[in-house]
Order: C-alpha cells, then sequence, then structure tokens
C-alpha cells in the first residue's frame, strides 16, 4: 500500500514506456516487504531529471537509453568502474548525494562465463552506453574484443579504447572473415515494435557461433531467431536484465533478490 512514508525509485529513458523494470522491481519490493514503488519516467533530457530525483527525495534510479552517458555530468560520485565504462546506469541517491554505477557490464558477462571468455574472438555490435559496459566487462575477462558499427567515429573511438578491432557493418567483405566465437548485439534494433528489423546480417554467422541479444522485448528477437535456424546457440536479452536489475536492487537495499522467482514473474506478466 502506498503512503507518505513509500520511497520513489524508478528508471528514466526515453522511449521507456515498453520497459519491465517496474515489474521486476515492484515485485521484488513487495516479496521482501519495503515500503517503495517503482516508477517509468520519459523525460526529454536527464538534466532536469537529475533535479527532480533531488527535490522528490527518489531513492535511486536506473537509466537507459538515450541518457547512459550524458547523466554522469550531473552526478556528485561515480564508481570507478562505471568511470572506466563511460556510462552509468544506475543511481543511488544517499542523503542527497547521487552516486553513479554500472551494472550492465557484470550483467552482460555472467552468462557468457560458462561458454569461456577469455581467448575467444568476441564481436559486439553497437558502439552506445550499452556497447561500452559490455565491451569494458570482456576486456576484464580478456576476451579478444572485435567492435562493429555504422557510425565509424563512435565504433573506432570504442575500438581503441580496448586496442579492439574496429569494421562497419556496411563493409561487408570484411564482416565476412570475421568469424566470431561469440557475437553480442548491443543495439536497439529489433526491439518493439521494430521487431522484423536485424541487427546483424545472418548470413555471417555459422552454427558455432554463441549469440547473445541484450533486447528483451520481444524476448526472442529476429536475430536470435535467425541464429538459433542456424544451429546458433543462443542467450536472450531477459537473462541480462534480470542480472543488471538484481544488481540494482542490492544496491539500493543491500538485499541479493531471487533472479529466478524474477524471471518466472517476467515471462509470467509477458503472457497476459
Amino acid at each position: 500500500m502506498i503512503d507518505s512514508f513509500t520511497q520513489i525509485y524508478g528508471v528514466f529513458g526515453n522511449p521507456v514506456r515498453h520497459s519491465k523494470s517496474p515489474v521486476i522491481h515492484n515485485f521484488a519490493f513487495r516479496y521482501y516487504h519495503i515500503n517503495a514503488v517503482y516508477l517509468a519516467f520519459e523525460p526529454d533530457g536527464i538534466a532536469k531529471s537529475l533535479e527532480a530525483i533531488r527535490t522528490l527525495d527518489i531513492k535511486g534510479a536506473s537509466i537507459t537509453l538515450p541518457f547512459k552517458e550524458s547523466v554522469m555530468a550531473y552526478l556528485d560520485r561515480i564508481d570507478e568502474d562505471a568511470e572506466a565504462v563511460g556510462a552509468v546506469n544506475t543511481i543511488v541517491n544517499k542523503e542527497g548525494k547521487l552516486h553513479g554505477f554500472n551494472t550492465d557490464y557484470k550483467a552482460a558477462v555472467e552468462p557468457l562465463k560458462p561458454f569461456g571468455i577469455q581467448g575467444k574472438k568476441i564481436c559486439i555490435v553497437g558502439a552506445g552506453g550499452a556497447a561500452q559496459a559490455v565491451a569494458y566487462g570482456i576486456f576484464k575477462e580478456k576476451g579478444q574484443l572485435v567492435i562493429i558499427n555504422r557510425n565509424k567515429k563512435r565504433g573506432e573511438a570504442l575500438a581503441e579504447k580496448y586496442k579492439a578491432d574496429f569494421f562497419s557493418l556496411d563493409d561487408r567483405g570484411s564482416l565476412l572473415k570475421i568469424q566470431p566465437d561469440i557475437l553480442i548485439n548491443t543495439t536497439p534494433v529489433g526491439m518493439s515494435p521494430n521487431i522484423s528489423d536485424l541487427s546483424f546480417p545472418l548470413d555471417y554467422l555459422t552454427p558455432e557461433t554463441l549469440v547473445m541479444d541484450i533486447i528483451y522485448t520481444p524476448l526472442k528477437t529476429r536475430l536470435l531467431y535467425g541464429a538459433q535456424s542456424k544451429g546458433c546457440r543462443i542467450i536472450d536479452g531477459l537473462t541480462m536484465f534480470l542480472s543488471q536489475g538484481a544488481h540494482q536492487f542490492k544496491l539500493w537495499t543491500g538485499i541479493n533478490p531471487d533472479i529466478e522467482l524474477m524471471r518466472k514473474i517476467m515471462l509470467k506478466d509477458e503472457n497476459r
């Protein structure tokens, strides 16, 4: 029940009305008997949103596209991993001081560890805030990074940061030669409502490629459907989404939530 003591949390992004973060965090608050509510906010910019967080004493926030990088200029403190990534996806309000963290990089590598990361050729499609986090996590685990992006300037900058190779998404000749062990889509291409869009050409995948997509709406993107039809192993975006959300919840409350239970709640919500 919401009352005058209810703490406010939320996700800030644009667009963000598709986000399932309210589903998992509101469930977790109820499950662990915490008097809090988690809402979705879709602002035009991030600066005034940060003012609102301070003014309204919003206790914590998830930050998503397109604000993961720009939000850093308005925070009081940034965790060293988030600083290294160059993107923040989590804010903790500590007595009016806003602290920035990044839980994406941990969530990206956790589902890949059983397949091995060190020494594997791992291609990241994209060069935005999510790609920054995934690249950092792979780099820490000593994977061999390849950056693929349509925007050459951003792609080359990310590749240089992690001593990775860079290829344009339009350079079909070079893409044929990569033959990655793991391919990770970090772009919003293929996300609802544009589910027919394809983030990476399926012709360049082999049955030996492990394909991961960070998009979780829909649960199985066109990339994952296509990869599976070619015999590839796949990892859906819900896996990373729940992991980063669990890390956020711990930063806000000190509690490690039950990820498997959260997954069941998410899937139940999807099937309504």
